[in-house]
């Protein structure tokens, strides 16, 4: 039995508010919520659920900002969810399996919501990654983005006070 202690939690897009957009049909930014059948056979990535998209799930698009408060920092880009609800994301504790493959932007954040500092990332080797960029005192929390379109991926926060 493992009895370590995560330090960190990988955080996918709020149930809460993933449920307010579906019902209302459209997401903060007026974008209508459009499902479709996905048909790409690389799925895009679910920021419900962390995972690629299978062949045949109904998927939607939306525009997303991470940051509640406005801020030079408070981007909106597009992100896939599934149109219905579905069960989330579970492991919180791990690096999700279906980014793995990935290389990444990873964005460390200061107590201010600042960016600390920025570096690529391949989700093979991200937990290195994570404690590094967490065993700083000044960042408050991390955001994975798409290498080459930038959006907005998952966020991770610490576990254990520094």
């Amino acid at each position: 039995m493992d009895t370590t202690v995560p330090t960190f939690r990988v955080t996918p897009l709020p149930r809460a508010e993933l449920a307010r957009i579906r019902t209302a049909g459209t997401d903060d930014f007026g974008n209508p919520v459009l499902p479709r059948i996905n048909d790409d056979p690389h799925g895009a990535p679910l920021r419900c659920c962390l995972r690629l998209a299978k062949v045949g799930e109904r998927i939607a698009l939306i525009g997303y900002r991470p940051f509640a408060a406005l801020s030079p920092y408070a981007e909106v880009g597009p992100v896939f969810l599934h149109a219905e609800e579905c069960g989330g994301y579970a492991d919180t504790d791990r690096f999700p399996a279906g980014f793995r493959h990935r290389r990444m932007v990873l964005r460390a954040y200061d107590h201010e919501g600042r960016i600390a500092s920025a570096e690529f990332v391949d989700g093979s080797d991200a937990e290195a990654a994570i404690e590094s960029q967490l065993a700083r005192a000044e960042v408050a929390f991390l955001h994975f983005r798409a290498e080459t379109y930038g959006c907005y991926q998952f966020a991770v926060h610490r576990t254990r006070p520094r």
